[in-house]
């Protein structure tokens, strides 16, 4: 017997059963629905729509119910359809009929929107923690190397130089926005649906503001119809996540490239790599290209839950069951992302001399020129044009900038004198930038400080 059973003649199709069931993945909400049965159940005998009598056994049962589920004893079928339907039938056969009385004032709309609110709270807890995590790894990391310098890249071709610290503080910057969205996220995670019914509320005389301080809610569902219909809250968790992955992914992407002969700026420690099955010298980045892989996986479940909501009448659809599994596996996917990338961030080296000696190819202090010519009173678009003159010489001489000879310098200007020597030391190029949010090590120092603090 279901408990729909009612109004059915037949008994339903085997295969039916096995395509409509989730709870072949909504089992990993069983101790949220139990945590939510129970603070509804403790509102039905604070309003007198159950005895207190009734409402201690309902909890006891549910307790008992819990138990089974965290020690692994618990078994889930998939005649009883979902998560819901497997407890409310186990909390029957322990208590009997009073545990029929559990889903009085209730549906199981306005129950899996509870259910997936309290896990989603609970998981967007974890994963701002893991964030934090790969934060702080990423600023003892720009703290310990601080005096490395390296080339800025646009395009992928050597731009300007800057330290390898604000690189790397770029990134812990982004990881801190994605923090912020997911606390943002949460406000809305955190409101209370329960109450709402299968659409239209309900004729009992609930205390839904119980339920909600009993679940640490900050606030309750206005409108019956949005609250078991909304996949919203769900939609912005994955979206912040997608954001999350894309900044691991370009992380990923440079790790990538740095690890790889043509740069040799860093050494991934061994125990996040792999080797070939053919080639012997191989060491393959694995973790940052499977990081970069999943990304996609993540993006996919964002838009397949904006595809599956765009055409959904008001209230509740059965096409709604399809938001658990890709929620589900993105928290998994976000989470161990996090966690493994700060264990191989916090194991990886930088190869210091090579990131310098990348600086001396590429015309990387050419806008140090300009500055240099704009300082003595030239505009900038006059400046602009007699670097680029200069550069296109030291290609066709096969020269860096530093080789020029002042003679060579005033071929193309008058004013260049001896102290250009000093204004494109890569040092002195890299630590003039100390306007807020620059390279130079005076300000990536207050920085440090002010994020580590």
């Amino acid at each position: 017997m279901k408990l729909w059973d009612g109004r059915f003649q037949e008994s339903t199709d085997k295969l039916v059963e096995e395509f409509n069931a989730s709870i072949a993945f909504d089992y990993k909400l069983a101790k949220y629905d139990i945590e939510g049965s129970m603070a509804h159940a403790k509102m039905l005998a604070h309003c007198g729509i159950i005895s207190k009598a009734d409402s201690q056994e309902i909890i006891s049962g549910l307790e008992e119910i819990l138990a089974e589920v965290n020690s692994g004893e618990f078994e889930f079928t998939v005649e009883l359809e979902d998560i819901h339907m497997n407890i409310e039938k186990r909390l029957t056969d322990k208590i009997g009929a009073v545990g029929g009385k559990l889903h009085t004032a209730r549906s199981r709309n306005d129950q899996v929107a509870l259910d997936v609110r309290l896990y989603l709270r609970d998981q967007i807890n974890q994963i701002k923690e893991l964030v934090k995590q790969l934060e702080k790894v990423l600023l003892d990391l720009a703290e310990e190397n601080i005096d490395i310098i390296m080339p800025g890249y646009t395009h992928l071709q050597r731009a300007q130089p800057i330290r390898l610290a604000h690189h790397l503080i770029a990134y812990q910057q982004k990881l801190k926005r994605d923090y912020e969205r997911l606390s943002d996220c949460y406000k809305r995670v955190n409101i209370l649906p329960l109450g709402s019914g299968a659409l239209a509320g309900t004729k009992f005389s609930i205390d839904r503001e119980f339920v909600a301080k009993e679940l640490g809610f900050t606030g309750v569902s206005q409108n019956s119809l949005d609250a078991v219909s909304d996949r919203d809250f769900v939609i912005e968790f994955l979206a912040a996540s997608s954001t999350i992955m894309m900044h691991l992914s370009r992380l990923s992407e440079e790790l990538i490239l740095w690890s790889s002969s043509e740069f040799d700026f860093v050494e991934i420690s061994d125990a996040f790599c792999t080797g070939s099955s053919i080639m012997p010298q191989k060491k393959n980045p694995d973790i940052p290209e499977l990081v970069r892989g999943k990304t996609g996986r993540v993006y996919g479940h964002l838009t397949q839950l904006l595809v599956t909501m765009k055409g959904l009448p008001l209230a509740y659809n059965k096409d709604m069951q399809e938001d658990k599994e890709g929620l589900f596996d993105t928290v998994d996917t976000v989470k161990v992302s996090l966690e493994i990338f700060a264990r191989m961030m916090a194991n990886t080296k930088f190869k210091a001399q090579n990131m310098k000696n990348a600086t001396e190819g590429g015309f990387v202090n050419a806008t140090d020129v300009a500055d240099y010519l704009v300082d003595k009173g030239i505009p900038f678009r006059e400046a602009h044009e007699v670097v680029g003159k200069t550069v296109l010489y030291c290609i066709q001489e096969n020269k860096k900038l530093s080789d020029l000879s002042l003679a060579e310098w005033k071929i193309f200007s008058d004013v260049f004198d001896e102290d250009i020597y000093h204004a494109i030391a890569i040092e002195t190029c890299v630590d003039a930038r100390d306007t807020i949010g620059g390279p130079a090590i005076e300000e990536i120092k207050r920085v440090l400080e002010q994020e580590k603090n």
